[in-house]
C-alpha cells in the first residue's frame, strides 16, 4: 500500500498519484528556477523582518517606555515570535501568489492539501501524541549540554505561553508547508520520493541547528522527528497528516511542560526536544541586530 490515505468502505487501496503533466500552454510548477527564486525571497523576507523590527523597536522603544535596551531584542522571547510571524507572513505570501497569480492554479490542490477521514485524522492524532511521548523517553544517545539557545524562548510564564500558542498554531503548518510542501515538492521532482523524504527531514533538523547549539542528543531526536513527519508526507502524498502530526506533537511537548512545570512556572533543563517554533532563525542575525540598535 503506498498511501496513508484510508479508502472509503469496500474499496481498495488509493496510491498516491503521480505528479500530472502541464496541459498545453500552462507552466511547468516546481521548476529548478523556482526553487532558487524561492530560496532567494526567503532570505530577503527574513532580513526585510529582522530590518523592520529594529526600525520600529530602536525608534520606539523609549517614547513607550519599554525597558529592553535595543540590544537586547534577541533575548526577548515576544519579540523573536513577532519576527517570526513577519518572516512566516512574507513567505506565506510567496508561496500563495507564485501559485494563484504566476501559475493560475488553485492554492490548497497544489500545495497537497486533502481532507482527511475522521478515523484517520484521530489516528494520527495519537500517532503525534505517541511519537512525542517516545521523544521524551528516548534513551541519550550522545553527550548532551544542560541548556541552549532555545530555552530562552521560556524565560518566564509569560512568553512560555507565547511560544506554546505559536508552537501549536503557527509553527506546525508554516514548517510543514515549507519543508514537506514546497521543497518536498521540489526534490520530489528531481530526485523521487525516497530523495525527497530523506533530504527534507535533514533540512529540517539543520533549521534547528542553531536552536539546539550543541545539544546533539536533542538534534538527533530532531532528525527523527523530521524523518517520520517527511515519510508521512511522502506515503500519503497529502501535506494534511504531516501538519496533523506535527501540530499533535507539539501540542503534546507544550501540554507535557505545562504539566511538569508548575504551568511554566519552574523550567527546569531540558530531558526532550522542545516543540519546534522555527526561531533558531534569528540566532543569524544577533550580530546585525546589536549593530543597527547601535546606529
Amino acid at each position: 500500500m503506498n498511501s496513508l490515505e484510508m479508502p472509503p468502505s469496500g474499496e481498495g487501496p488509493i496510491s498516491s498519484p503521480p505528479p500530472s503533466s502541464p496541459a498545453a500552454g500552462e507552466q511547468e510548477l516546481w521548476a529548478f528556477r523556482d526553487l532558487i527564486l524561492f530560496l532567494a525571497f526567503a532570505c530577503f523576507a527574513f532580513l526585510i523582518s529582522v530590518f523592520l523590527l529594529t526600525f520600529i523597536y530602536t525608534y520606539v522603544h523609549r517614547a513607550m517606555g519599554w525597558r529592553l535596551p535595543p540590544m537586547g531584542i534577541q533575548n526577548s522571547a515576544f519579540l523573536l515570535l513577532v519576527l517570526q510571524l513577519t518572516f512566516h507572513a512574507l513567505i506565506f505570501g510567496y508561496i500563495y501568489f507564485l501559485i494563484r497569480l504566476r501559475y493560475q492554479r488553485p492554492f490548497w490542490k497544489t500545495i497537497q492539501w486533502r481532507r482527511v477521514p475522521l478515523a484517520r485524522a484521530l489516528e494520527l492524532v495519537l500517532g503525534g501524541a505517541l511519537l512525542a511521548v517516545f521523544m521524551e523517553l528516548a534513551p541519550a544517545l550522545l553527550p548532551d549540554k544542560p541548556t541552549f539557545p532555545l530555552q530562552r524562548m521560556f524565560s518566564s510564564p509569560e512568553a512560555a505561553y507565547a511560544t506554546g500558542i505559536f508552537a501549536v498554531f503557527v509553527a506546525p503548518f508554516m514548517e510543514e508547508l515549507i519543508f514537506r510542501g514546497v521543497l518536498f515538492a521540489f526534490f520530489e521532482r528531481f530526485g523521487g520520493i525516497a530523495f525527497a523524504v530523506v533530504t527534507t527531514a535533514v533540512l529540517f533538523a539543520a533549521a534547528h541547528l542553531e536552536e539546539y547549539s550543541g545539544a546533539w542528543n536533542h538534534l538527533l531526536l530532531i532528525l527523527v522527528v523530521g524523518l517520520v513527519f517527511s515519510l508521512v508526507r511522502g506515503l500519503s502524498g497529502s501535506l494534511t497528516p504531516s501538519v496533523i502530526l506535527h501540530t499533535t506533537y507539539n501540542f503534546t511537548m507544550m501540554l507535557t511542560l505545562f504539566l511538569t512545570t508548575q504551568h511554566f512556572r519552574a523550567i527546569p533543563g531540558l530531558s526532550f526536544p522542545r516543540p519546534s517554533t522555527g526561531v533558531s532563525l534569528h540566532v543569524l542575525t544577533l550580530g546585525l541586530i546589536s549593530f543597527l540598535a547601535q546606529r
